[in-house]
């Protein structure tokens, strides 16, 4: 995420916190707070982590006393300590001090700290009023000429009412770096059978009911485990918002002026829950997501935001393939082009939402791939073409939103059958969201030859390991998604080797 410039010393060290309100408003209610949706953390660079929790409070009648429903009181803000150790028990303190949480903010807590050392395992832990939350553990990124191996989970789409966090259960246990969030971390519609728990509410559309959204996303165990065990990142795909959104608009939200109104609060609330630096700007009309992070000599990683600046679903393949249309927007496209250029890394990672590869032909009705890159030609063809312009030696994309977990081979150009390998990409499968058949996958593999694998009906996560010799990507799947006590096992696995965009597959 972008850096922030408002800097407040504490603990002896360097943290960022955002500017809140100090003051509570007429009537604010002084309640005790409670550490239910867990803690965080995120953005890990060398020197840098940023720490995060949300205080919950407990539902209380109103006020006897005032004109104001329960709804719309507001807690006063709340002095939060925190701290950061070298032990479990955080008594081998490295720096320690205090943020206010505030209504303006959901009463979420946002600590950028530095001047840490890098590839290093810490542990946190939040206080306020003698309530105390769990502890965290997190990791700094190696040094920038590190050669150390980079593991990492990725995963996506975690529909709460279609299954249990199982999958999270199981890698908040493996020995990983990071995880990488790929979107849908919230969904905004219901399921209408099938249910194996249930929202809290029907869809959201304001700020408070996206804010009931998360907290009920979030108070999983499972996921809370994932989340205390490393360090996250984290980008969005449509439903943190609405089903197949773009820019200024949704299939279900066409009046502009009340959707932009709609996603300020959808990204706000995002903001509010995920483990990302403190936000400083006025208001969420616009939030940044796209970065760039460094593990070493191993991984570039670019985080990529695929929704907030694309062009308008288009209705047929014809009006797919016109040159205006883009899935980044110029700015981040300029942006990506530089970045790339700038990669020094043995490995570079494009994390986005969805398949890049083609999917046209074999897979239904066409109006069923318009929202992912087949909908947006001539804007994946300026991609390709800033990766072969890089000259980069490996180059690996991940994505999810599909419900199913695909491998495949990027080549130069998809209009020539004997193009060279360009890149590889692998999109993950759902952690519990429902997908396609394998007959309808088969379909699509059949029509497209460069999907390599692809796998319907299972529901989890993955694995990369990154050496300086190869890339080993493993799919792992739960044995029943609606079953909390749920076995895990890896079904796929691929190799990359250095300078070779060939899959190899196995198992």
């Amino acid at each position: 995420m972008p850096s922030i410039n408002r800097r407040t010393a504490l603990g002896g060290g360097l943290a960022s916190v955002a500017v809140l309100k100090l003051s509570p408003a007429k009537g604010a209610r002084q309640v005790q707070p409670e550490f239910s949706l867990g803690v965080a953390s995120g953005c890990p660079r060398p020197e840098s982590i940023v720490l995060w929790t949300r205080l919950v409070f407990p539902e209380t009648p109103a006020d006897p006393f005032s004109f104001t429903p329960l709804e719309q009181q507001e807690y006063a803000p709340c002095e939060v300590e925190w701290t950061l150790a070298r032990d479990a028990a955080l008594t081998d303190v490295v720096q320690r001090g205090t943020t206010v949480a505030s209504a303006d903010f959901g009463h979420s807590v946002h600590v950028e700290i530095d001047r840490l050392t890098p590839a290093t395992t810490y542990y946190y832990g939040f206080s306020c009023n003698g309530a105390a939350s769990r502890i965290g553990r997190t990791k700094t990124a190696p040094t920038a000429n590190a050669e150390t191996r980079v593991r990492f989970a990725f995963a996506s789409c975690q529909h709460f009412e279609q299954g249990f966090y199982a999958a999270y259960r199981d890698m908040a246990a493996r020995e990983i770096d990071f995880v990488l969030h790929l979107g849908d971390y919230i969904y905004e519609g219901g399921s209408r059978s099938g249910k194996v728990r249930s929202h809290e509410a029907g869809i959201p559309t304001t700020l408070d009911e996206y804010r009931a959204r998360y907290k009920t996303y979030k108070s999983d165990a499972d996921l809370q485990a994932a989340h205390a065990a490393f360090p996250w990142l984290v980008i969005w795909d449509d439903h943190e918002v609405v089903d197949n959104y773009h820019s200024t608009s949704a299939p279900t939200a066409t009046n502009e002026p009340h959707f932009l109104t709609r996603r300020q609060a959808a990204y706000q609330a995002w903001y509010e829950h995920m483990p990302v630096p403190p936000h400083l700007a006025p208001d969420f009309r616009n939030l940044r997501i796209h970065d760039h992070f460094a593990f070493g000599s191993m991984l570039d990683l670019l985080l990529l935001d695929a929704r907030q600046y694309r062009s308008h679903v288009a209705a047929n393949l014809a009006e797919a393939a016109q040159s205006q249309r883009t899935m980044f927007g110029s700015e981040q496209e300029k942006w990506l082009e530089e970045r790339l250029s700038q990669a020094h890394a043995k490995w570079t990672l494009l994390a986005q939402p969805t398949l890049l590869s083609e999917r046209i032909g074999g897979y239904g009705r066409e109006k069923d791939i318009l929202d992912g890159w087949d909908g947006y030609q001539v804007a994946r063809r300026r991609l390709m073409t800033m990766i072969d312009k890089a000259a980069l030696r490996n180059v690996v994309l991940l994505g999810g939103d599909l419900h199913s977990y695909y491998a495949a081979q990027i080549p130069e150009t998809f209009d020539m059958p004997a193009a060279k390998p360009l890149a590889t990409e692998f999109v993950v499968g759902s952690i519990t969201s429902n997908g396609p058949s394998q007959a309808a996958l088969d379909k699509a593999l059949s029509a497209n030859p460069r999907l390599r694998f692809g796998r319907g009906g299972a529901h989890g996560y993955a694995l990369a390991t990154l050496t300086q010799d190869r890339c080993i990507v493993e799919f792992v799947a739960v044995s029943d998604k609606n079953d909390p006590e749920a076995t895990v096992e890896v079904f796929a696995t691929f190799t990359i080797k250095d300078g070779i965009s060939a899959i190899e597959i196995s198992k």
